[in-house]
């Protein structure tokens, strides 16, 4: 199993979901980010972070509303981003840091 740190750590950006199962607006995120990843492809990763069984990574963080999305390269967070995003906006991201769909 990998570490938070070591997940982040990479050259590929990777979309990080911080979300919780009692979590309305949580439930609308997989679609969007499917369709991001489906839009993106390899050249992105993301990942799901419960917070309630990750409270040390969350708490590092500063995540104190949910959903937070957070887009992180090379260990650094690019992008962060609290409440529902759209698939648009998240795109918007990538490009913005040089990815293409």
């Amino acid at each position: 199993m990998s570490t938070f740190s070591e997940l982040i750590d990479s050259e590929i950006p990777v979309i990080v979901d911080f979300y919780a199962d009692w979590c309305g607006p949580c439930k609308m995120m997989p679609p969007i980010l499917k369709e991001v990843k489906g839009t993106f492809g390899d050249d992105v990763k993301v990942v799901k972070i419960d917070v309630d069984k990750n409270r040390a990574v969350s708490m590092k963080y500063s995540i104190r509303s949910i959903p937070t999305l957070m887009i992180f390269r090379k260990g650094e967070t690019v992008w962060r981003h609290t409440g529902v995003a759209s698939a648009a906006q998240i795109g918007s991201a990538l490009e913005e840091i040089g990815v293409t769909s």
